[in-house]
C-alpha cells in the first residue's frame, strides 16, 4: 500500500484503520528507498550519487518516512498528532493548521510559488550537455575534487579541454556557485539569488531535483504520495547528473554518459527531457498545493479551534 491512499470518509475525513495503513505503507517505502544510504552511511562509506539526496538536501530519511495526507483531509482517531507543528484538533479531528502554515512561513510559500510559476513558464533548455559538474572541477587539482576518491574518466588536462571546448550555459545559481572561480568567467549567465526565479528553467536538472526541497519545504501540506514522487524523481535525476559528470565511477555500478561525444550528446538530452516533462507534472501539482493551502487558510481563519 502506498502514501498515495485516498480513502475518504465523509467530510474529507480519513478513519484511523485506513490513514494508518497509509502511514505505514509510505514508511515502508521510504525504508526501501533509503537502505543502502542508511546501510553506508552507518559503516561510513561515502556514496558520490546518493548521498546527494541527503546532504545537499536536508531532510533525513526518519523525516521522510513521516506520512501526512495534505491539505483538508482530516485524521480521525489520531490524538498522538494533535499536538505537531502545524496541526489542530476539531471535534475529535487532527488535520493541517493552514492558517498557522501560512502565517509562519507565508514568505517562503510566496517565494516557492514564483520560482515554481516562473520555472513552469520558461522555455526549456536542453543544451548544457551537463558542463556544469565538469566546470566545478576545472582546473583543479586531485586532492581538490569534491569527490576525490573516484578518478576523473578522461584526466585533469582533457577535462579541463571539454569545458574550454563547450559553451558553458548554467541557469542553476546553486550549481553555479560551486564552479571554480576559473570556470565561472566562462559561464554565458551568472546566475544570483536575486535573479533566481527569473533565470531557472524547466530542462535544468537541479531545477527538477529542486522539485523535492520545495516539496518539505511546504511540510505537512504536501501528501505524502507527492512527496515521494519529488524524491524519486530527485534520485533519478542525480544518477543521470553524475553519470554525465567527469567522474568515473564504473566501479560502482555507472555507466557514463560521454557527453564530450555526439552520442552523449544526444543520450543526455533524451533523458533531460524526458525528467522535465516528468518535473512540469509535478510542478504543477506542487503549485495545486500551494493554491489549496492558501484557501484553506482562509477559510480556517474564520472558524474556531477546539482541542
Amino acid at each position: 500500500m502506498s502514501g498515495g491512499l485516498r480513502y475518504r470518509a465523509p467530510g474529507g475525513v480519513l478513519d484511523g484503520q485506513h490513514w494508518r495503513a497509509a502511514a505505514v505503507g509510505h514508511a515502508r517505502a521510504v525504508d526501501q528507498l533509503t537502505l543502502e544510504h542508511r546501510e553506508r552511511a552507518s559503516a561510513h562509506l561515502p556514496h558520490p550519487v546518493a548521498d546527494f539526496l541527503f546532504t545537499y538536501y536536508s531532510l533525513r530519511p526518519a523525516q521522510l518516512a513521516r506520512w501526512h495526507p495534505g491539505v483538508g483531509i482530516g485524521l480521525a482517531d489520531a490524538d498522538e498528532r494533535a499536538g505537531w507543528r502545524f496541526h489542530r484538533l476539531d471535534d475529535g479531528v487532527v488535520s493541517l493548521d493552514a492558517n498557522e502554515l501560512v502565517g509562519v512561513r507565508g514568505p517562503l510559500l510566496d517565494f516557492v510559488d514564483r520560482l515554481l510559476a516562473n520555472t513552469a513558464a520558461a522555455a526549456p533548455q536542453f543544451g548544457c550537455f551537463g558542463m556544469h559538474e565538469w566546470a566545478m572541477v576545472y582546473r583543479q587539482s586531485p586532492d581538490e575534487l569534491r569527490h576525490a576518491q573516484w578518478p576523473l574518466r578522461l584526466g585533469a588536462a582533457a577535462t579541463d579541454e571539454v569545458v574550454r571546448s563547450h559553451p558553458v550555459r548554467c541557469t542553476h545559481y546553486d550549481a553555479f556557485r560551486f564552479f571554480t572561480p576559473e570556470a565561472k568567467p566562462l559561464n554565458q549567465l551568472h546566475p544570483d539569488l536575486s535573479s533566481r526565479d527569473r533565470l531557472e528553467q524547466p530542462g535544468c536538472l537541479h531545477a527538477t531535483m529542486d522539485l523535492y526541497k520545495w516539496a518539505y519545504k511546504l511540510g505537512p501540506a504536501v501528501p505524502g504520495d507527492l512527496l515521494l514522487d519529488c524524491f524519486r524523481l530527485a534520485r533519478d535525476v542525480r544518477e543521470l547528473d553524475m553519470r554525465a559528470s567527469p567522474y568515473d565511477l564504473r566501479s560502482i555500478g555507472y555507466r557514463p554518459v560521454a557527453v564530450e561525444t555526439a552520442a552523449g550528446k544526444a543520450e543526455y538530452v533524451s533523458a533531460q527531457r524526458e525528467f522535465a516533462a516528468r518535473g512540469q507534472i509535478l510542478r504543477g501539482r506542487l503549485r495545486e498545493v500551494l493554491a489549496l493551502l492558501r484557501r484553506e487558510a482562509a477559510e480556517g481563519s474564520r472558524r474556531p479551534i477546539t482541542r
